[in-house]
């Protein structure tokens, strides 16, 4: 709803507001500056007294002139700040980039060092296995040279016995002999054929006996080789896992060195994005620089009007005006 009335200090807002947008300050263009508020009569008659109290023109010239001065000054300061605010911007997404990419690779850096370390552990720990495992076979060819050395005796201690067996079977065949032979000497024979015997029977049993603890020593032997085995074979497994291991530590860091260059790759093309940036942030500045240069010009040029009308320079002005708007826009907007 339009109000009862206006004042005279609108109506002469209305036209220097009219007159700094490069139009035509009419009766109908100040009404509906208003708001199409007030009477086209009070209109016109407040401008005839503005008219009348500012002089034949020269005062409009003054009042023109100081409200473009006015809005340059407001549209460069304007100009400077959104420069300002748009160069503090990328400034500081380009910082948070390139602090957040220089701390993944202190990171990624801790953590391949830690790996060597444990690669260096594990190197160390195979070095120890490899000695082991080498004392371990030297242990068991040891052995196996003591087992053969203990077969060699075992075989020559089963040739003892089957001559001693021959003897025995040739003794008694002589002895079969002699009594068929010598029936009559048999009283006197009988003893030395016992004592034969008696010593005969302790030789059996002292070779038995020896035989029995030969058989004991093979068995403990034969005990002391398998356990040996089975420490090769453990040894061996845990060389394998110690390998196994190894081949792991040396993969993951093949992957943390990937890793890495990858994120050299991001930090030269943040750095990149950064020359760009400067380079778009100078070209915003030489804009900025172009635009304030144009904007003194057009404050600098006369403006005038007479009956009403639009000044002759005022559409070049706008023209300017739109000129600096487009060479401030940034780079990548139409």
């Amino acid at each position: 709803m339009a109000r009862s009335g206006i004042y005279k200090s609108e109506v002469l807002r209305a036209r220097d507001n009219l007159l700094a947008q490069g139009r035509n300050p009419s009766i109908d263009a100040i009404r509906a500056e208003l708001g199409n508020t007030g009477s086209k009569t009070t209109i016109h008659r407040y401008l005839k007294e503005l008219e009348e109290e500012e002089g034949a023109g020269s005062g409009a010239k003054i009042a023109v002139s100081e409200a473009i001065q006015e809005l340059v000054g407001r549209l460069a300061a304007r100009l400077h700040e959104e420069a300002d605010e748009r160069i503090a911007a990328m400034a500081a997404e380009s910082a948070t980039q390139l602090a957040q990419c220089r701390e993944q690779l202190a990171q990624i850096a801790a953590e391949a060092q830690g790996g060597q370390q444990q690669l260096q552990q594990v190197n160390q720990a195979l070095a120890a296995e490899q000695q082991a495992h080498a004392a371990a076979r030297q242990a068991l060819q040891a052995a196996q040279l003591r087992d053969g050395q203990q077969q060699q005796q075992i075989i020559g201690l089963q040739e003892r016995l089957a001559e001693n067996q021959a003897h025995r079977a040739s003794l008694e065949e002589k002895h079969q002999h002699a009594r068929e032979a010598l029936e009559h000497y048999r009283q006197s024979v009988k003893e030395q054929r016992d004592q034969e015997q008696r010593r005969h029977e302790q030789q059996v049993q002292q070779l038995q006996a020896e035989l029995r603890t030969l058989g004991q020593t093979l068995i403990v032997k034969q005990d002391e080789l398998t356990r040996l085995y089975q420490d090769g074979a453990r040894t061996g497994a845990e060389l394998l896992a110690a390998s196994r291991a190894l081949r792991q530590q040396e993969q993951e860091q093949a992957r943390q060195a990937q890793t890495m260059a990858g994120l050299q790759a991001r930090i030269v093309e943040q750095e990149r994005l950064l020359a760009v940036l400067n380079e778009r942030l100078e070209q915003a500045i030489s804009s900025r620089e172009e635009v304030w240069q144009l904007l003194q010009q057009a404050s600098a040029a006369p403006v005038a009007t007479v009956n009403n009308e639009p000044a002759p320079d005022m559409a070049a002005d706008s023209e300017a005006t739109a000129d600096a708007d487009e060479a401030a826009a940034p780079p990548g907007r139409t």
